[in-house]
């Protein structure tokens, strides 16, 4: 196959961003080049499109097996794919069954194949009484494992006690892998009486206290186990200090935040929209700003979409019940576009993106040669521009279910293309190949 060159005048890599040529060879980058190398390549110049690796998202559901219709392999990793997301990594619930045994996992493999636009790798979950299946999980191919403090939603997927994680943490931290942790510790709470339409009344009934005690034990038990923990969608600006304490003590603890918390705010949420629904919930201005300043220092990692689609009847969008309502986001097509909206007026730039969105992310499954571009790392690219604003569009999205907050939003930064190993795989709208992604194992 013939070698390819890219040139644009904005290439970011890793720190910086300038006008380069990424030399390509059997879908892996052989070299970045200030000028055109001589020889028989085949040019394409993109101008001044942002050329950026691939977004890596290590946080979505999927559903399948078990419950595709609330999202499937297909349309999820077409939306990744539509969006700039080269690379995700699948969470253990919502499928049925639950990924939690090694004969659960090898019937999501199979469930996956033949359906991946985007590559796509595993978590396994730990729930109590499966700890003999942690080491086989391991063994067959999982990045880590996912655990709740609170009810998951999912009844098959219960949550875990401290004396759980102390059986399953050395075991997992054995291993190198990662444990991502669900932080809610639920508890009673003194919330005025109010209608189950009021955002205000959900907002009060999951209190920042219950995530900043949750994160609180997960590094009590990171310290003593030494296990590499991830605290996932940190939503309580009240956390954040404590978050940055340990990582100063060099404990191996990392955390993520979620797109929504960083571009909705509650008091924009009028009461009946329940697809602005998650747990923990979009919370405060004023909290949500203090997320940003975590980002800008390194105390929060990442960001990941957390997509976590229903059917509109579990999001009760008739009735507007918040207390009823499946909470999550559907929001994996938006992820590059949302954040980078956000990001603007928060003077952020095309680097940041890069690295919140591609570079760190890549780090947690310790996927080696994603979320950079770089020699030695696979042609996994978006094009995008980012100066070009857009309408999100429910007819343009291609998520399973057309209920996502984002429709309506102006966004900046408009995927132009997508590609995977060096093949242009969506370009100008349209998928020009699927099928292109691979199964990801940590083996």
């Amino acid at each position: 196959m013939q070698p390819i060159a890219i040139k644009s005048s904005r290439v970011v890599l890793p720190n910086t961003l300038r006008d380069a040529s990424i030399i390509i060879a059997n879908g892996v980058i052989t070299g970045i080049e200030d000028n055109l190398p001589e020889g028989d390549l085949q040019v394409i110049d993109l101008g001044d499109a942002a050329v950026m690796p691939g977004v890596v998202d290590p946080h979505v559901h999927i559903n399948e097996p078990g419950r595709t219709e609330w999202e499937g392999f297909d349309t999820a990793t077409k939306a990744a794919i539509a969006g700039g997301v080269t690379s995700l990594i699948e969470m253990p619930l919502n499928a049925s069954p639950v990924t939690t045994t090694v004969k659960a996992f090898e019937k999501k493999l199979n469930a996956a194949k033949g359906k991946l636009h985007a590559n796509c790798g595993f978590w396994g979950g730990i729930i109590p009484g499966n700890f003999s299946e942690i080491k086989p999980l391991i063994e067959k191919g999982v990045f880590g494992f996912k655990a709740f403090l609170t009810h998951s939603g999912i009844d098959e997927f219960p949550n875990v006690t401290e004396a759980d994680l102390r059986k399953s943490m050395p075991l997992i931290a054995e291993s190198g892998l990662p444990l991502l942790v669900h932080c809610e510790l639920s508890g009673p709470v003194a919330t005025k009486a109010g209608s189950h339409r009021s955002y205000a009344h959900y907002l009060a009934s999951r209190p920042k206290a219950w995530e900043d005690e949750a994160i609180a034990l997960m590094i009590k038990l990171c310290d003593e186990f030494n296990c590499h923990t991830h605290i996932v969608h940190v939503s309580s600006a009240n956390a954040l200090q404590q978050i940055a304490d340990a990582k100063h003590r060099g404990l191996p603890l990392t955390a993520e935040t979620c797109q929504h918390y960083l571009y909705f705010n509650a008091e924009d949420i009028t009461d009946g929209k329940t697809e602005f629904k998650c747990a923990p919930p979009i919370r405060e201005k004023e909290n949500n700003e203090q997320l940003w300043q975590a980002l800008k220092n390194g105390v929060l990692d990442f960001v990941a979409t957390d997509h976590s689609p229903a059917p509109p009847a579990m999001k009760e969008l008739q009735s507007g019940d918040f207390m009823k309502a499946w909470g999550g986001i559907a929001s994996l097509q938006y992820s590059l576009s949302a954040l980078w909206t956000a990001a603007k007026q928060h003077s952020f730039n095309i680097i940041d993106i890069a690295k919140w969105l591609s570079e760190n992310p890549a780090l947690l499954p310790a996927l080696q040669t994603k979320g950079k571009i770089e020699k030695g790392y696979d042609a996994d690219f978006v094009v995008w521009q980012p100066e070009e604003k857009f309408i999100a569009d429910a007819a343009v999205c291609h998520h399973r279910h057309k209920v996502s907050p984002y429709f309506g939003e102006t966004f900046f930064g408009s995927v132009m293309q997508t590609w995977l190993k060096g093949e242009k795989v969506f370009d100008a709208g349209k998928f020009l190949h699927l099928n292109r992604g691979e199964i990801l194992l940590a083996v």
